[in-house]
């Protein structure tokens, strides 16, 4: 006769999250309350709508320079085609609205990038978004920037003079809120190369700001 065993059931063990401290609360609710403001000098905005230009279903962004100007370009990758916008002006200087199929998204290429068009064809620029990638988070001359997300799935952007968190000191004297994507998807968000420029990229727009002045082609600006 042989002998059954009677095997135990497996015991469902309990995995929970350990509750924050009192640090961690306090720099939860020091990030929630702190308001959108207004990026300080000498950056400023580069379009004057509160949310920047439209990109309906923006996949990531890029930048480059102008070959003639030396100003900042962003190249916008969308599901409806690929943008190009100076990024001290504003302006969409070029659109192609039917790339090539195999161009048309950066994950089809091992280092996401994309062909540029307009002032910049002939050459490609490298895509942060969707898809993977980053953008530069610091500046040579102590800017930083950010992404917080105190209540999920709002991200916040700060900018900062302090390092970073845990920015010490309140908010709007070393640390700035400057955006709060709470209507569409964060995409990317970084400072140019040549750290003249700032990009925030949803999933329906993007926002810039600058501190080169309009009509300057001078070179890098210093905070």
């Amino acid at each position: 006769m042989t002998k059954q065993i009677k095997r135990a059931a497996p015991v469902e063990q309990s995995v929970s999250e350990p509750e924050i401290s009192a640090y961690q609360r306090a720099l939860r609710d020091r990030l929630l309350a702190a308001p959108v403001v207004p990026a300080p000098a000498p950056w400023r905005p580069v379009f004057e709508n509160t949310y920047g230009a439209p990109v309906g279903g923006l996949l990531g962004i890029g930048f480059t320079s102008h070959p003639g100007t030396g100003h900042d370009l962003v190249m916008a990758v969308s599901q409806d085609g690929h943008g190009l916008f100076d990024a001290v002006t504003g302006e969409k200087i070029a659109r192609d609205r039917d790339p090539d199929p195999e161009d048309s998204t950066p994950d089809a290429i091992a280092d996401l990038s994309c062909p540029g068009l307009g002032p910049i064809t002939g050459s490609r620029v490298r895509i942060a978004g969707l898809f993977g990638g980053g953008l530069h988070t610091t500046t040579e001359d102590g800017w930083t920037l950010e992404v917080v997300t105190p209540a999920w799935p709002n991200d916040r952007v700060l900018l900062s003079v302090d390092g970073g968190l845990p920015h010490a000191g309140p908010h709007g004297e070393q640390w700035w809120h400057i955006f709060h994507s709470t209507y569409s998807e964060l995409r990317a968000f970084g400072f140019s190369p040549s750290g003249e420029t700032i990009a925030v990229a949803t999933s329906s727009d993007v926002s810039l700001w600058t501190r080169r002045p309009e009509h300057s082609n001078s070179s890098v600006a210093q905070h």
